[in-house]
């Protein structure tokens, strides 16, 4: 499959898709019921295909994968070990899975790939020094074990009757809609931390792990210090407070987990045969990470674009943000030198 159709590389081997990123029909105004509803139901759109995915992923895991709440009112070893290693065996399938294809296999070359540099295996900046290596690493030891305390606590609290549980039989439309604004949620919530943790000794001492990063692969999605994992993941506390049912509490785990290998793919599209092809949507966030100090949001909910630090990937939005960093005598990891 021919990139070349879809963007363009430059002499530095950056690959720029011609479609650029642009605010979601949810925010736009005045409404566009049309394009909202496309948008929301068609493909790819909201809930096609990763969010359906997700809820696939997370209904699988809830019947066949969790046990009974009555089995987990007391902590025992036998039933935490089964959720840390169920979570492992999903970090290794998607992320590893991912890798595999794309990085070992490496099925696109180089097509689609925003940077035509592969993972450095020589330096000194990351763990071993080799970032696929200090990624795996991140992910598994910190990642995987902060996300599965989240989720015993959770289960173990909805098994004590301490977060109110919802019947989805009496409330089937407020469960569905729990659902639904579950993406949009975590969008908000990431936007709130990850703009904490760019400022000042929060990034030195907390962030800086996950931006060693500057070309990132699936693996580089998870991998972040410890504390950033326990920031990351605070977004399922929303319902604590919110009656829901742990369907509800699976579908968030699972996005805020699993999403990441999609964000930090590295490839704009999964290419599956022939011309045929799925967006991995990832170059608003892959531009972050290549210029720091931009899209530190989503093209959801649009706070880039109302405060100012969006970028889109063209030239104008690189002169923006250059006149942005001189006015505020830039400097990374505080706002001024």
């Amino acid at each position: 499959m021919d990139d070349s159709l879809y963007g363009s590389r430059d002499k530095r081997g950056q690959w720029t898709p011609n479609k650029r990123p642009s605010r979601e029909p949810l925010f736009v105004w005045p409404a566009q019921p049309r394009k909202f509803l496309v948008w929301m139901f068609g493909f790819p759109g909201y809930l096609w295909p990763w969010n359906t995915v997700f809820i696939a992923i997370s209904v699988v895991a809830w019947i066949y994968l969790t046990p009974s709440l009555e089995a987990m009112r007391e902590f025992d070893i036998g039933w935490v070990a089964g959720i840390l290693l169920r979570n492992a065996a999903l970090a290794v399938l998607i992320y590893g899975g991912l890798h595999m294809l794309l990085y070992i296999q490496r099925r696109q070359d180089t097509n689609f790939k925003y940077n035509s540099k592969w993972p450095d295996t020589d330096n000194s900046i990351f763990l071993f020094g080799s970032q696929t290596a200090e990624n795996v690493f991140w992910t598994m030891c910190s990642g995987v074990p902060v996300w599965t305390a989240y989720e015993v606590i959770t289960w173990w609290m909805y098994a004590n009757g301490y977060i109110l549980q919802l019947d989805i039989q009496q409330h089937p439309v407020y469960f569905i809609g729990l659902l639904l604004i579950a993406p949009a949620w975590l969008k908000l919530q990431f936007y709130l931390v990850h703009r904490l943790i760019h400022m000042g000794p929060l990034y030195h001492i907390i962030h800086r792990v996950h931006h060693n990063n500057v070309n990132p692969g699936p693996w580089s999605g998870l991998s972040m210090h410890t504390f950033e994992h326990i920031i990351y993941f605070s977004g399922v506390l929303f319902y604590f407070v919110v009656p829901s049912h742990p369907m509800n509490v699976m579908f968030c785990l699972m996005i805020q987990a699993l999403i990441p290998a999609l964000g930090h793919l590295g490839f704009d599209k999964l290419v599956t045969e022939g011309d045929k092809h799925l967006d991995a949507d990832g170059y608003y966030h892959y531009l972050h990470h290549r210029y720091f100090e931009v899209n530190y949001g989503d093209t959801l909910i649009p706070f880039d674009e109302w405060f100012g630090t969006s970028h889109d990937g063209s030239a104008e939005a690189d002169e923006a943000m250059y006149r942005r960093m001189k006015a505020k005598n830039y400097k990374r990891g505080g706002s001024r030198a």
